[in-house]
């Protein structure tokens, strides 16, 4: 791989850099605050401070060459990522990235009844940020059709690794959803989707979508109690759906009313992807406090 720049170096995109840092990689990491970007220039990263929630503060991007990885999260409110479409507004003509991975989200289908999802299945999503995530794939996209660059689009289900575990909602026993009334969940874990991130750039062809997950779907009730016994914690009360409606914050409420089941097949033969950690008890055993935050291996 060439030269990289990773827009949005956080949870997963310092994993990114880190490998490519491992193999003699050059990378750029964009990050909001400053802090965050004299710590990232200390581990050996040439890095930006910028937001995007205001183009006209964004300087302009050099980008010329590179292997770009988006990874800026929409903001709230509205159905626009005006953040990539202040971004893509930053590039200029001779800047141009040679390639771009944008990581978006599952979200993107909406609830759909526990169907089996592919890439090829309707992406309508019901929800706000799901319709943000579909406005950033439409401008990277158009971006990349008028600029002759390709743009690879990584469709993620929920994301856990060390770090990354419901530690505050389990230790204060916020109620979950009836194991019988909760439909199917996906996640992947953070060292396994920052290898799939660079398989992507290395592999995908302009235009490719690939639904990214471990492949084993469970409820979000089995999600939250395998971590509450890998954390040593009681498990949470149950309720019903109804009750739900009552106790449960907007926000869970839409995360265990919507249930699909992600099919990864398209991620595993076309990037020739092996997961390191396709069983959730091998992820949490590597995730909870105290396991070493290993380099994940490509």
């Amino acid at each position: 791989m060439q030269q990289v720049f990773i827009a949005g170096c956080g949870y997963i995109g310092e994993r990114i850099a880190r490998l490519r840092q491992e193999s003699g990689g050059s990378v750029t990491c964009m990050v909001r605050s400053v802090e965050n970007a004299s710590r990232l220039h200390a581990a050996g990263f040439t890095t930006i401070a910028a937001t995007l929630d205001n183009g006209a503060e964004t300087p302009p991007l050099r980008l010329a060459d590179s292997i770009l990885f988006y990874l800026v999260p929409p903001p709230g409110g509205g159905i626009i990522d005006s953040r990539a479409r202040n971004f893509i507004a930053r590039i200029p003509e001779a800047e141009k990235p040679a390639k771009i991975v944008y990581m978006s989200a599952t979200s993107v289908y909406g609830g759909v009844d526990a169907a089996v999802i592919t890439e090829e299945s309707p992406a309508n999503s019901d929800s706000a940020m799901g319709k943000r995530r579909l406005d950033a794939e439409s401008a990277f996209f158009e971006f990349g059709a008028a600029s002759n660059i390709p743009v690879v689009i990584l469709r993620v289900s929920g994301i856990y690794g060390p770090g990354r575990l419901p530690l505050m909602q389990i230790s204060q026993g916020q109620p979950l959803l009836r194991e019988e009334e909760s439909g199917p969940s996906n996640r992947i874990h953070a060292d396994d989707l920052a290898v799939i991130c660079i398989k992507a750039a290395e592999m995908g062809m302009g235009g490719d979508i690939f639904n990214i997950s471990d492949g084993h779907p469970s409820s979000m009730t089995s999600y939250f109690n395998a971590c509450a016994d890998a954390l040593g914690f009681p498990r949470q009360p149950q309720v019903t759906l109804a009750e739900a409606h009552q106790v449960m914050s907007p926000l869970m409420l839409s995360y265990v009313s919507q249930t699909r089941i992600i099919d990864n097949r398209k991620m595993l033969n076309r990037l020739n992807v092996k997961l390191r950690y396709e069983a959730l008890s091998d992820g949490l055993a590597a995730s909870v406090p105290g396991t070493e935050d290993h380099l994940p291996k490509g």
